[in-house]
């Protein structure tokens, strides 16, 4: 065994058994990172180097946003203006068929386009729809499996505190990730939309229509021009100051959240308590992913340093392979490991390994950063360990099982399986939006 491969196997292998074994994220690589740092970076000196590698790692700039798009949604979550916006969403579709199931798939992408947190999007629709679904006899697969697929579209749609750390980790310009997840998210969203009209036209036992009371005139259309469109708009803000160049992510970020808070205070929704309470969820949630990045930062410094990720690197192109072959490969990986790690460490896995073989093969990569996004997407929704099952059977009413969960959630993994062959085929689906706007 030669010494990256050595290298290789202690680095990715003990990473990857201390995360099955069931460590925290930021424990398995702190772990691997003093065992690297001791056999490669020079015993005690290679300590010295780790501590300033840490520290470095989460002074970066790029990695601003993040603590911005989580206080976004925190805002949103415990202010209660979710409520408002569905009540003005379904007013608008009061004859769509399975209604309440397009509402979740629409104030979904709402809630996407004003807020970084995936889990806080299925929690609140969770607990808010699926009860009231139930409740009017929708069958528990069509009242849970819009919700969970919504929420895995948050990572598409900025703004998004996953692509940020995955532009930050991957060297990608985050905000062309950015961009360019907005277009298919969309689609996914449309496809998802369609589905259910249709699943419900073919099969109208799954969501029996309640009349609801009947609004005419401007009393339909108040809920939604008081509430859903001044809230998209924070989304206009963001991707807009982006895309024309009026600021950097980190900018657009910080006036999201202004904006956020600007309507929170207009609604009269947030006080003193509900500010401090977001404030503590970001400070809670930013430190856990800043603490991820120290060993992710690192891990991928040791695994350069030690010669696996050239060695890596170089057997992969010098294999023969088609490009095509190897992201296809990479995908499928990235699939496999959806099943059982949660999305951060499935970029601290495969990153240090997949950017040096993307790079030598000239692959497009915001088209590749896109394909990233889709894998991870169908990773937090993939059984039995999908980050939003568990989401969804924490908040979802007893009566619903574990089974009816992985049931639901199957034909929207289909679609975004569909998806992902679209933006591989088609890279223009992703790689059109951010290069229109340079």
């Amino acid at each position: 065994m030669t010494g990256w491969t050595f290298a290789a196997w202690l680095l990715l292998g003990g990473s990857t058994v201390l995360l099955f074994l069931g460590l925290p994220v930021a424990f398995s690589f702190l772990v691997i990172n003093i065992a690297g740092a001791w056999l490669w970076l020079g015993g005690e000196p290679g300590f010295v180097q780790l501590a300033r590698n840490s520290v470095s790692s989460v002074m970066s700039f790029s990695l601003t946003p993040i603590p911005l798009f989580v206080l976004m949604g925190e805002i949103l979550f415990h202010t209660g203006l979710a409520v408002k916006v569905i009540d003005g969403i379904e007013r608008l579709i009061a004859q769509v068929p399975g209604r309440l199931a397009v509402v979740a798939v629409v104030a979904g992408t709402v809630f996407s386009a004003i807020s970084g947190s995936t889990i806080a999007t299925t929690a609140m629709l969770g607990s808010l729809m699926v009860p009231v679904m139930l409740s009017r006899g929708y069958h528990p697969t069509l009242a849970t499996g819009p919700v969970m697929a919504i929420g895995a579209v948050d990572m598409l749609i900025p703004p998004s505190a996953l692509t940020v750390l995955l532009g930050s980790l991957s060297g990608i310009s985050i905000s062309k990730l950015l961009i360019g997840g907005v277009l298919p998210g969309m689609l996914l969203a449309v496809a998802f939309v369609a589905w259910i009209i249709v699943r419900v036209r073919i099969t109208p036992s799954l969501a029996p229509n309640v009349e609801l009371v009947r609004h005419v005139g401007f009393a339909r259309f108040k809920p939604f021009l008081l509430y859903v469109l001044p809230l998209v708009s924070i989304f206009g803000v963001v991707v807009g100051a982006m895309a024309a160049g009026w600021g950097t992510p980190t900018e657009s970020a910080a006036v999201g959240a202004l904006a956020t808070i600007v309507l929170a205070l207009v609604y009269r929704s947030l006080t003193w308590k509900i500010l401090l309470a977001s404030a503590k969820g970001t400070v809670a949630i930013s430190a856990m992913i800043l603490f991820i990045i120290v060993g992710a930062t690192t891990f991928a410094q040791i695994l350069s340093f030690s010669g696996a990720s050239n060695g890596l690197a170089q057997a992969i192109t010098g294999s023969g392979l088609a490009p095509w072959a190897v992201i296809v490969a990479m995908m499928a990986m990235l699939i496999f490991l959806g099943i059982f790690v949660d999305q951060v460490s499935m970029m601290m896995i495969t990153l240090p390994i997949f950017m040096p073989v993307v790079q030598a093969l000239g692959v497009d990569l915001v088209w590749f950063g896109v394909l990233f996004l889709i894998c991870m997407q169908m990773g937090l929704l993939l059984p039995p360990h999908g980050l939003l099952l568990m989401t969804m059977k924490g908040v979802a009413p007893p009566e619903v099982t574990m089974l009816d969960i992985f049931r639901a959630v199957v034909p929207f993994l289909v679609m975004s399986v569909l998806l992902l062959a679209l933006v591989f085929f088609v890279p223009a689906v992703a790689t059109w939006l951010p290069a229109l706007i340079g």
